[in-house]
């Protein structure tokens, strides 16, 4: 767990459409008509409505995120984040992955939230690798975090005790005091 700017960060295993948050990001595909993982999990959980709202948004770009509600959610928003299928890294994969999570928190800001929950976005079927992403993930949203200020919580939705331990040890690195010259 990590406190910045009025906001504590945390990350656990824990299945993402179940968090009573603001809003959860689905790591969806540029259709935004649901998928299999996580994205597969929260249109399920959500019920039909929401890929009747999804069906009205015309899809949305590789790093790019747009809003829904929550509809059969405990969370009152989902917002459908698009990230980069891993191509060796030589694509700007790392930049996509960055644009999801910030462009995540700015529609959460003009939504109004106070707290967000996060997949490990691209990590899964998109095969980026996990521990450059949890890097990116974190950093991202603190970054993003110093400038917006507004979120108070922020949860990073893991999906094994694998992936948790990659959040846990960038969040006790991000926190760590700088170390003092020899």
């Amino acid at each position: 767990m990590l406190s910045f700017n009025n906001c504590t960060l945390e990350a656990r295993v824990v299945d993402i459409a179940t968090l009573a948050v603001d809003a959860i990001v689905n790591a969806a595909n540029t259709s935004l008509l649901g998928g299999g993982g996580v994205d597969g999990a929260i249109h399920r959980a959500a019920g039909k409505e929401l890929l009747r709202e999804c069906e009205t948004l015309g899809g949305c770009a590789t790093g790019d995120a747009k809003i829904t509600r929550g509809y059969q959610l405990p969370a009152k928003h989902v917002i459908h984040a698009v990230g980069p299928v891993w191509q060796g890294g030589a694509r700007g994969e790392a930049d996509l992955l960055a644009s999801c999570y910030r462009r995540s928190l700015e529609v959460a800001h003009q939504a109004h939230c106070r707290s967000i929950a996060f997949p490990a976005i691209s990590c899964g079927i998109y095969h980026f690798p996990a521990n450059e992403a949890v890097q990116i993930a974190v950093g991202t949203v603190l970054e993003s975090l110093s400038r917006k200020p507004g979120i108070e919580h922020v949860v990073f939705a893991c999906f094994d005790g694998a992936m948790l331990a990659r959040y846990e040890a960038e969040l006790e690195r991000r926190q760590a005091p700088p170390s003092k010259p020899v």
